[in-house]
């Protein structure tokens, strides 16, 4: 005999079930609840024709797909493949799809800007909702401009306003979202529920090495500025502080090409100045002057945001302090630039 699909079990079963597998695992079941709709939005986007040309990233990956971290993350971050978006540009300029010039890759960004929501609104968001229509679900998506916003059906409470109860995908397309391998995706209840079937994903993900990069130069970058802008930079720490622990930052750092593609495509796309206004050179984060450990207030700041998620529940229940997370980026930023 199968086991009963969970999302088809009627909001009372779904609740109890919830909180069973929140006991066991000591995870929030409202966290539980939403990563199964995570995993469920996930399978919906990759098994079509359009799952090869789009790429999982980010933190959300590196737990799901990748177990280097421990840390609930509640959004969705994927990359459409610029040369899939952009024919007439991007076509036969290989796995990097960098932009010769500056003014090029203002020309490529108005393109995605224009043309990114039509392929969101067209394209993704049929998938999304197609599979919740098959699947008779409670739940409601809908695009806004490069997001598709999953209002989902909650049978439990949130603990806290520091996760959304909905889920947000959002895409982007000024990259090929390569290197990327295949993965298979669960959900995090499903071990201690035995008895009821979750979904499951096998999405095409960023490979590990590349999302270190992406974040050690956004930290780098972080670091410089001498401030932040908006909330929730904490998780950026914990996540190299993993690497650091799992010792997968080693073999990242290994891989100084790849730290340099992804330090020539921010320097294109993503410039930014420090704190004295001058620009921030992405590529001294790879060629031994990374900045991974901020100075003075942004420290503050960012130890009470840890704090926040740590009474949220995203992290596991032995999860390290704030003070170790950054004695190991310390340790990690002393052997990039060893």
């Amino acid at each position: 005999m199968g086991s009963d699909p969970f999302l088809g079990l009627p909001s009372p079963d779904r609740a109890e079930a919830l909180a069973v597998a929140a006991e066991r695992s000591g995870r929030p079941a409202s966290i539980l609840e939403k990563d199964v709709w995570v995993v469920f939005c996930l399978a919906a986007l990759f098994d079509s024709d359009q799952g090869a040309h789009l790429s999982f990233k980010g933190g959300t990956s590196l737990s799901k797909a990748h177990g280097i971290i421990a840390r609930f993350s509640e959004d969705v971050d994927l990359t459409y493949d610029v040369r899939c978006l952009l024919p007439e540009i991007a076509t036969g300029i290989g796995a990097e799809a960098l932009p010769p010039s500056r003014s090029q890759e203002q020309r490529w960004s108005r393109l995605v800007r224009a043309r990114l929501p039509d392929w969101v609104e067209q394209v993704a968001l049929p998938r999304v909702s197609g599979r919740i229509h098959k699947e008779g679900l409670e739940a409601n998506p809908r695009a806004v401009g490069e997001f598709i916003h999953v209002e989902c059906e909650s049978v439990v409470a949130l603990v806290t306003d520091y996760v959304a109860p909905n889920v947000l995908l959002e895409f982007g397309a000024r990259s090929t979202g390569e290197p990327a391998e295949v993965k298979a995706v669960g959900c995090d209840a499903a071990p201690h529920l035995p008895s009821l079937s979750f979904p499951v994903a096998l999405p095409r993900v960023l490979v590990a090495e590349r999302t270190f990069w992406e974040k050690a130069t956004a930290a780098h970058a972080f670091c410089l500025q001498g401030s932040f802008q908006g909330v929730r930079f904490s998780r950026h720490w914990y996540d190299l502080a993993m690497f650091e622990a799992s010792g997968r930052a080693r073999k990242a750092l290994l891989d100084r090409d790849l730290g340099r593609i992804v330090a020539r495509h921010k320097q294109l796309f993503f410039a930014t100045r420090d704190d004295s206004g001058a620009w921030i050179d992405y590529s001294e984060a790879v060629e031994g002057g990374m900045r991974l450990v901020p100075d003075g207030r942004p420290v503050l700041a960012l130890a009470d945001d840890y704090q926040r998620m740590l009474e949220a529940g995203l992290l596991e229940i032995d999860a390290p302090t704030f003070e170790e997370v950054i004695a190991r980026c310390r340790a990690l930023e002393e052997r990039a630039n060893g």
